[in-house]
């Protein structure tokens, strides 16, 4: 008689054992299939250090998100030297840049002026967590060298350094959207299709009329009416709640339909006949059953806010200057004659692009992953 037993292993998953042989838990078996998809594991990593870049902005990049040097308008991306010039390999430094056109913004190096990189130096003072204070960054130069990796912008701020500032809002816009809209639309749902009846008639009537209100449009309008005098980040925060308050009616359609189903299996009834509360049958027994489902559509609908973010931002009506976001960034470049002489200010444009990408592929790696129906 075959033996079977159940075992876990230093707290990791639930491991069963029959005739010799493991049988895998569902999460493990869903991260195996997405260890195998290898544009899916790509853009994991891709995203990862997109965000890590963002939360640590303030060690990783030279300068503050404020800093400005009128003198340094559209300056070129800074070469970094490795070779020396009387050939020899050195560490790594950069040439002090000499504006030879104020009218055009031309910059030509100075090989007399010679400024190595320097690590763990010390620049603007930003805030640790709220808990203290302190000016050490990754690299840097001596005053008066300046490196800008890529490039300035027309009030002379480095680039590089808005990007990671801008990208904890570009990035965490979608996060938070996607947490918000996806715990209403996940509740709602899941009371609706639980009850049924004239509660659920009347409850997607009310989501219908949610999808059908045009967002872009809707922000638009709002823009209109809100001071002109509000701050940014409260600014940020309205686009967010508006974003994830028309976002969740078309998960709750989904989800309500899934809990139809789901309503009808045995364990829910058995809940039911030990005297279990409603709202923890639809909590703690029925929207679980609905996570495989979210997980994907929250990785597959996190890009539409950041492009939604984006593009309310390149024409104004999203994160305002001085403050850094991705589609503010890339409104410099919509004049294309400016474009066509500092072709680095689209480089927001490709962090937005491969931002997106990765969303994308990833979000195609989870659903093939969960998917019961694919192969493992």
């Amino acid at each position: 008689m075959a033996k079977s037993r159940v075992e876990t292993i230093e707290g990791e998953d639930i491991q069963h054992f029959q005739n010799g042989e493991t049988i895998r838990s569902p999460m493990k078996m869903a991260w195996q299939k997405l260890r195998r998809h290898k544009l899916a594991m790509i853009a994991m990593w891709v995203l990862i250090l997109l965000h890590v870049f963002a939360i640590f902005a303030d060690f990783l990049v030279p300068y503050s998100e404020l800093t400005t040097d009128r003198r340094r308008t559209y300056h070129p991306p800074t070469r970094v030297h490795f070779i020396s010039p009387e050939g020899k390999l050195t560490r790594p430094f950069v040439y002090g840049y000499d504006r030879v056109d104020s009218l055009r913004n031309r910059y030509e190096p100075d090989e007399s002026k010679i400024y190595p990189i320097r690590f763990f130096v010390r620049g603007d003072k930003y805030s640790v967590l709220g808990l203290f204070e302190t000016d050490i960054r990754l690299f840097g130069v001596d005053k008066p060298g300046k490196i800008f990796l890529l490039g300035a912008d027309r009030y002379g701020r480095d680039i590089f350094s808005r990007l990671a500032y801008g990208g904890r809002r570009s990035l965490f816009i979608g996060i938070v959207g996607i947490v918000v809209s996806m715990s209403i639309g996940m509740l709602y749902g899941g009371i609706s299709g639980y009850f049924g009846g004239w509660v659920d008639n009347i409850m997607m009537r009310i989501a219908e009329i949610i999808i059908s209100i045009p967002s872009f449009y809707l922000l638009l309008a709002l823009s209109a009416v809100l001071p002109t005098d509000m701050p940014s980040d409260k600014r940020f925060l309205m686009i967010v709640f508006i974003l994830s308050f028309i976002g969740w009616a078309g998960l709750a359609r989904v989800i309500r339909g899934m809990v139809l189903s789901i309503k009808q299996s045995e364990f829910v009834a058995g809940a039911e006949a030990i005297g279990c509360s409603q709202p923890r049958i639809i909590i703690r027994h029925i929207l679980p059953n609905t996570l495989s489902y979210v997980i994907v559509n929250a990785t597959l609908s996190i890009p539409s806010f950041i492009l939604s973010e984006s593009g309310l931002s390149v024409i104004g009506v999203g994160i305002q200057h001085p403050l850094a976001s991705w589609g503010n960034m890339l409104s410099e470049a919509l004049n294309l004659s400016s474009l066509s002489r500092y072709p680095w200010l689209l480089v927001p444009g490709f962090m937005i692009f491969i931002t997106v990408l990765s969303y994308s592929f990833f979000g195609d790696g989870i659903r093939d992953a969960l998917d019961p129906r694919a192969h493992s």
